[in-house]
């Protein structure tokens, strides 16, 4: 199983890293670091994008999923029913978040095992075909050392966590309205997590290699542009329909 793992996730990993490291970056591993995190998010966009939508379609239902709780009570039976029939009439399959993400986990703990087995100790698994480095420059920019631990890098890493969460999040009822009370508690429970993630992010990032967290930092801010971009299509596509069906009851 490890060498099922060396094989398909982590020396594909380790050599699209070295081969970026020794051509385009310029030998600079941050920007080496960068562009490795572009190609992965590139390779898996079409798996985020459909991730991205399945979330924030969930998070939109988690207010009706409250108020479905309290109705039930204690009927699992029931609310198990009307929780899938909730989720039929608005075609949301709660398991289209996480398969994306099961789908890349082998690829993202295939990245930590790079920078946490460090880049220098597993250069023996360079393809024959690329040319391998005597040493790797852990130095980026002249000043920044990803071997060693970052706070700047980790608070970015979770300031990006934040931006992404906010983008999801579900907003507290303004108008006091029956069932609000419940999509009220939904809001807080949302907004504790918004807060909760990034913290955990920080204190995580805080130890890890810095180049590690430069990953992490990048690959969330490009999943907050595929957000962006995922969502200003469907409002464009929204606003089209809205103008189409409109016409056609003019006419």
């Amino acid at each position: 199983m490890a060498n099922f793992f060396t094989a398909v996730f982590y020396q594909p990993v380790l050599n699209l890293l070295v081969f970026l490291y020794n051509t385009v970056s310029f030998q600079d591993l941050g920007i080496a670091i960068v562009l490795m995190t572009a190609v992965i998010k590139l390779v898996f966009w079409p798996l985020g994008r459909s991730a991205i939508k399945s979330q924030k379609a969930l998070q939109n239902l988690q207010p009706k999923m409250e108020a479905l709780k309290k109705q039930y009570g204690d009927d699992k039976a029931g609310l198990s029913k009307a929780t899938m029939d909730l989720y039929k009439d608005n075609n949301v399959n709660p398991f289209s978040s996480c398969l994306p993400l099961l789908i890349q986990l082998p690829f993202l703990f295939a990245v930590y095992r790079v920078f946490a087995d460090g880049l220098h100790s597993k250069l023996d698994l360079v393809y024959p075909f690329l040319a391998r480095p005597d040493v790797i420059n852990t130095v980026s920019m002249g000043f920044l050392d990803l071997s060693k631990p970052n706070i700047i890098l980790a608070i970015l890493a979770g300031l990006t966590q934040f931006w992404q969460g906010k983008m999801l999040s579900t907003a507290k009822p303004a108008v006091d309205t029956p069932g609000s009370k419940d999509e009220g508690m939904a809001a807080i429970m949302n907004k504790q997590m918004l807060y909760f993630m990034p913290a955990i992010t920080i204190f995580i990032g805080w130890s890890l290699p810095g180049g590690l967290t430069l990953y992490w930092f990048v690959l969330t801010l490009f999943t907050v542009i595929q957000q962006l971009i995922t969502f200003r299509k469907k409002n464009n596509d929204s606003s089209l329909s809205g103008k189409t069906l409109e016409g056609e009851i003019i006419k």
